[in-house]
Formats: structure tokens, C-alpha cells, sequence
């Protein structure tokens, strides 16, 4: 057992000399962005504004979205429970989502790159790459969560209690090291690193939408997800302590699994092998369109089943919604005075949430050309007759084919199980539904034009393009409730989309986005058939 973990100290020391730089960006870009909007909901909170917060929040589309709160009338909800209540699930899926990225590209990808095999020369255990790799994660999780912690308290406000504050960055630190967990054992399953990273985060989707149809019909099943162990500690109101005892167990018990995996594989390998291929080729291979859609053939299965889901799942709250709006006397009015259905306002919003995630997509695929190109895949075809016109435009294709393709499967998910779980209450068809997901399409035809702008003339920015659909999400999805200026929210693309079916239908807008992209795409060609492919740099 020794012998497995020798000189992990050794490691975890190089990997804390290695990353101190993205480590200091990892504390303070989640810690700044979990604590440091504690002035603007004070702002909020003013007059009436916990009361209208209070109000809003408690219908199930919005508890589907941000979760439950433990607060029972609008006078017992405070400034922290507030805060807790509108920014613990999200930071914490930040959390999770970059330690598994860290966990990953640390043990199982060095694994594929080689580089694993040249550590293992030396005298280090079979196993001390990953010990050190989870220690690091545990480093850099409390170091997170007594930063978020520290920041809230020095802020001095009002109900922002100690221990709430305690609570507060001890859930987000958990959930970042129960990502770990999840993507440890993942990458002893799957057979390289890209499947280990695509599980585990869809894992983690998985235990969002689960927990989204738990917290609106039964929150009490919620404390068997997971992911409820970090938001459902209620802090600033129950700071209940014990889920996090709970989420450090879960966690410990997934590594111990995953030490157990890896001790019994072979370096390189995972339990699931990559499925062997024909032994011969397909004549559609003999064609580029052929050959990028085998490439892409995977990714683009896995999301379109997953846009499915997502959009099943969250159809499938609109039956308690309308309870909820019939029960409340308070919500209908509101509802009714601003002339929309809650159904329609849920819509409106949660399609702008399904749209950036089927954006996500597009940039995979546009971005795979490069990857392909990076690692000489492409290199014996650059010598024949193909053009680089060819694969650009067969992989600028792709990419909006299942841009579009992907707006169908979760605006029709959505819609075909909403009015399934509405039955004769319905305000809405399938119609409505597919109108709300098309009338997004420029912004995702916007982020495919910027990943070949990115294609062509910086190909190694390609990936900067996910922060800018990270900052427009949240830009769309907190600027509501934050109060952002106008100017502000407008440099997230869609925030010049009006929010069908609350909004009308802008033809000018849609039109003059749409026709930006296909210009970013045609500047994105002119670079790309003019730079140096990697092969001849």
C-alpha cells in the first residue's frame, strides 16, 4: 500500500509550483464571483425588495432554477438567506465543473499524453500522481473556502453572520471536491480522458435537472442527490453542517473506489474499451463530409440525446407550476396584470438558459478542426486534392446543422413534455415552444461565427470563445435579478434577442445578427485558407 502512494508529497509540492498561477486565478475568479455581489443585494434588499425577491422566488420555475429555501414568509427572509438562496447552487456547479477539468487533465490526460509514464520511471508509486492531484484539490478548495468566507464577513452586513459566511464558502469548497471525487472515479472508467471529462460533467448536468424536478415536487428527495448536500446547508438561515459531513463522505468514498479502479488497470486503459472499429472503412470515409462527421459523430450523439432530456426535464415542471399559480393568489396577480402566463415567463427565460447550452455545440465541433489539425491527423490529406475549403466549410456546416438540429430536440423536449404534464390547462402549443428555441438561433449561428473567426486567424483563442458564452449566460441569467444597466447586459448577445413567447418576434434583430455571423464565418475562411497550418510552422 506504501509503495502505491510513494513520494506523492514530492508531486503534490511540483503540482502547487506548477499551477500557483492558475491556482491564484481559480481562488480568486470563483471566490470574487461567490462573494463579492454582497453590496448589490443590499441595494436589492432595500424598501420592499426583499418582500418582491421573497415573492418571485418562490414559484417553481424559479426554485427549478436557483433552488429552495428553507424561509416560510417573506418577513424571515433576509439579506443572507437571500444571498444563499440565489447564488449557492450555481457557485457550487462552478466549483464542480473546474475541479473536474483540474482532476482530469491531471491524472487521466497525462496518462494519454505520456507523460505519466515518464513520472512512473522515477521512484513514485503507481498511485502518488493521484493522491497528490486530490490533495491539490483539497488544497485549493479550503484555501477557496475560507477566501469566499473571509470576503463575505468583511463586508459587515447585516444578517451576513460568521457562521453563515463559514457555511457559505465550506458548501461551495465541498461541492469543488465532490467534482473531484466524481471525476477520479470517471477516469478510471472511460477509455481516454476526453470520455472521462464528457461523463463526468454529464453527470453533473444529470444531478442538476434531477435535483431541479425534486426541489419543485419533492425537496425532501433532494438530500439523496448529491449535489443537495452543498446548496440545501441553507446558510445564513439552518447552516446545516451535517450535509457537508455527508458530501465529505460521499466524496472519500469515491475516491477510495477510484484508488481501488486504478490499482487493477492498466496504465492508459479504462474498464470501458474503446469500441474497435471496421476492418474496412465505410466508402463515405473516402469524402470529407464522411470523415468529419465520423470524427464528430460521438460528441455531437451524446449532446443531441442530452438536449432531449434536458428539455423532457424541464417540461415535465410545468404541471406543478400551475398548481402552484392556481394556490397563489399573490403570483397570479402578478402574472396576470403583466398580461403573460407563468408558463410563458418560464419559457422565455429558461429557453435563453437550453439555447447557450446547445450553443456549446457548435463550438465543439468548429473547434475540433483545429484539434484534429494540431495533432497531424489531417496531415496526409493536406498532400491531395482536398482544399482547405473543404474542411472548412464542411466543419462550418456541421457545426450549424446540429446548431439547429439541437434547438429542435430541446425547444420540442421541452415543449412536447410541458404540455403533456399541462394537459387542458395549456396556453401554449408545440408551436409556441419551437418559435421561443428558433428565435435564438442567430446567437448560436453568433457563437459559431466567433469560433471560426477564432478558426481562422487565432486558432488557439478557439477556446476563449466558452468564456464568452459562460459570461453571457450569466450575464442573462443574473441581470434580471441583480439590476444590471441596460449598456451593460447588451454585451451578452442575448440580450438583443427579445424572449419569445413573453416578447415579440424582432425580424431586424434576428436578421442583422444572423447576417454579422455569416460575416465572422467568411473573415474566418479568408484567415483560414491563408495561415500556416500547424504541419508546415
Amino acid at each position: 500500500m506504501k509503495e502505491k502512494f510513494a513520494r506523492w508529497d514530492a508531486l503534490f509540492l511540483l503540482y502547487l509550483k506548477r499551477d500557483w498561477k492558475k491556482i491564484i486565478i481559480w481562488i480568486l475568479g470563483l471566490g470574487l464571483f461567490s462573494a463579492a455581489y454582497v453590496p448589490y443585494f443590499e441595494e436589492i434588499a432595500k424598501g420592499q425588495g426583499l418582500v418582491g425577491m421573497y415573492q418571485t422566488l418562490q414559484n417553481p420555475a424559479m426554485t427549478a432554477m436557483v433552488g429552495p429555501t428553507p424561509v416560510e414568509t417573506a418577513g424571515g427572509y433576509t439579506l443572507g438567506a437571500m444571498y444563499a438562496h440565489e447564488m449557492l447552487l450555481f457557485c457550487g456547479l462552478f466549483a464542480m465543473i473546474i475541479a473536474v477539468l483540474h482532476v482530469v487533465s491531471h491524472t487521466r490526460k497525462e496518462e494519454d499524453l505520456g507523460l505519466m509514464e515518464l513520472v512512473r520511471s522515477f521512484q513514485i508509486g503507481r498511485q502518488a500522481n493521484s493522491l497528490a492531484a486530490m490533495m491539490e484539490i483539497v488544497f485549493i478548495n479550503v484555501l477557496l473556502a475560507l477566501f469566499i468566507s473571509g470576503m463575505m464577513m468583511s463586508f459587515g452586513a447585516n444578517t451576513i453572520s460568521v457562521e453563515g459566511s463559514l457555511s457559505f464558502g465550506a458548501s461551495i469548497g465541498m461541492a469543488g471536491i465532490i467534482g473531484a471525487g466524481i471525476a477520479l472515479f470517471m477516469a478510471q472508467i472511460m477509455p481516454d480522458s476526453s470520455a472521462a471529462i464528457g461523463s463526468a460533467l454529464g453527470i453533473i448536468g444529470l444531478l442538476y435537472i434531477v435535483r431541479a424536478t425534486t426541489d419543485v415536487s419533492n425537496v425532501d428527495l433532494s438530500m439523496f442527490n448529491p449535489l443537495g448536500w452543498t446548496y440545501l446547508t441553507y446558510p445564513f438561515t439552518e447552516n446545516n453542517w451535517i450535509l457537508l459531513i455527508f458530501a465529505l463522505i460521499f466524496s472519500v468514498i469515491m475516491v477510495i473506489i477510484a484508488f481501488a479502479l486504478e490499482g487493477n488497470r492498466d496504465m492508459g486503459a479504462g474498464y470501458l474499451p474503446e469500441r474497435e472499429g471496421r476492418e474496412s472503412a465505410k466508402k463515405s470515409l473516402l469524402s470529407v463530409r464522411g470523415l468529419f462527421i465520423k470524427i464528430n459523430k460521438g460528441v455531437m450523439v451524446g449532446w443531441l440525446i442530452a438536449f432531449v432530456i434536458m428539455g423532457a426535464a424541464f417540461g415535465s415542471i410545468y404541471g406543478d407550476m400551475h398548481t402552484f399559480l392556481e394556490s397563489n393568489e399573490m403570483m397570479k396577480q402578478m402574472f396576470s396584470q403583466s398580461g403573460v402566463s407563468i408558463e410563458e415567463s418560464f419559457t422565455g427565460t429558461i429557453m435563453m438558459v437550453m439555447i447557450g447550452l446547445v450553443s456549446i455545440l457548435p463550438i465543439v465541433i468548429v473547434n475540433k478542426l483545429f484539434s484534429e489539425e494540431s495533432r497531424s491527423h489531417l496531415s496526409q490529406l493536406y498532400a491531395t486534392k482536398v482544399t482547405r475549403s473543404q474542411f472548412y466549410w464542411t466543419s462550418i456546416g456541421l457545426a450549424i446543422f446540429s446548431g439547429v438540429v439541437g434547438i429542435l430536440l430541446v425547444a420540442g423536449g421541452l415543449g412536447g413534455t410541458a404540455i403533456s404534464a399541462m394537459g387542458d390547462k395549456s396556453t401554449m402549443d408545440i408551436v409556441d415552444f419551437l418559435a421561443a428555441g428558433y428565435n435564438f438561433l442567430p446567437s448560436v449561428l453568433f457563437f459559431t461565427g466567433l469560433a471560426a473567426l477564432a478558426l481562422g486567424w487565432a486558432p488557439k483563442l478557439g477556446k476563449v470563445i466558452y468564456v464568452y458564452l459562460g459570461y453571457s449566460f450569466l450575464i442573462n441569467y443574473f441581470g434580471g435579478i441583480l439590476e444590471l444597466p441596460e449598456w451593460f447586459s447588451k454585451t451578452a448577445i442575448q440580450s438583443w434577442i427579445p424572449r419569445m413567447p413573453m416578447e415579440n418576434f424582432d425580424a431586424p434583430i434576428f436578421i442583422i445578427i444572423t447576417v454579422i455571423s455569416i460575416a465572422l464565418m467568411v473573415i474566418g475562411y479568408l484567415g483560414y485558407s491563408r495561415r500556416d497550418m500547424i504541419e508546415g510552422a
